[in-house]
């Protein structure tokens, strides 16, 4: 694994950490701090969140309030609970709201993780105690921010190397059937297409019901529910496009834009327009997009 240090990044040292952690107030403001990281296992977003209806991620959702201004999270039909660090497991509607108009908030695809051997801290639903991993998100986006906006190094960057960031080592991965692994890599690699569970159970040498079965075992979801999210996370590759949102639909795969508001809606509490309109003034870094082009 490269060190941070390779792209322009340089992890805090332990007695600093406080101290840029305490600068970092708010994002927002002249736009100057928001920024969206994307990997094809990871998703780190500082920016908007808008009013956001009921949310249901496909993976671990991470939220980080600025100091002293806790966000207030509801999951289900549960009562309102109030964190500067809260955690979502996978497949969890939830609600959150923020007291400024912006969120920090961490994506971890449930599939490229072994659950049982997370941190502690990431192991909870809802607001968590955990001082240190809230330090370090803060300290790293104060940190990313800083970087010139012509800086390309994130888009480099690697699972591992996001993790280092974050988290301070790699988290553990899960170990898959390879049949389903192939299956998985099709359907991130190209979320767009309309890859049936015939196809997959056929290119697998798998019986339909026994493909099913094994997908479901192996990754924690159902095949149809894994591949909704994963096209609706590749909008995040679309919101600084000049694209209409019809063209957008089209190219995330989606048949019409209705079915594209629904879905879209279902995952983020967000219409698509809200998630584009509030992502103008976003620094996008995709490493999807640029591992694409090697």
């Amino acid at each position: 694994m490269r060190s941070p240090q390779t792209f322009g990044v340089h992890p805090t040292p332990r007695s600093n950490t406080d101290q840029v952690a305490g600068q970092v107030t708010g994002v927002g403001g002249d736009g100057a701090d928001r920024l969206m990281w994307l990997t094809p296992q990871r998703v780190f977003y500082a920016g908007l969140l808008g009013a956001a209806g009921e949310r249901s991620f496909g993976g671990y959702a991470v939220y980080v309030s600025p100091p002293g201004r806790p966000n207030r999270i509801r999951v289900g039909d549960g009562a309102w609970r109030s964190g500067e660090l809260i955690v979502v497991p996978p497949g969890v509607p939830h609600r959150v709201q923020s007291v400024g108009r912006s969120i920090l908030n961490l994506l971890i695809e449930a599939e490229t993780v072994e659950a049982g051997s997370l941190p502690q801290w990431l192991q909870h639903c809802g607001p968590v105690d955990a001082p240190e991993a809230l330090q370090r998100v803060r300290a790293t986006h104060a940190l990313l921010a800083g970087l010139p906006p012509a800086s390309e190094g994130l888009n480099d960057c690697s699972g591992p190397d996001f993790d280092a960031l974050f988290f301070g080592a790699a988290l553990a991965p899960r170990t898959i059937d390879a049949r389903v692994q192939r299956v998985i890599d099709r359907i991130v690699g190209e979320p767009s297409q309309a890859l049936s569970a015939q196809a997959c159970a056929a290119a697998a040498g798998l019986s339909f019901s026994r493909f099913l079965h094994l997908f479901k075992q192996q990754t924690g979801v159902a095949f149809r529910a894994f591949r909704a999210w994963k096209r609706a996370r590749s909008l995040l590759r679309y919101v600084r496009h000049a694209s209409s949102l019809t063209d957008i639909a089209l190219d995330a795969g989606y048949p019409d834009s209705t079915h594209f508001s629904h879905s879209i809606r279902q995952v983020y509490g967000l219409s698509p327009s809200d998630i584009v309109s509030g992502s103008r003034r976003l620094r996008l870094h995709d490493a999807i997009r640029q591992a694409t082009l090697h």
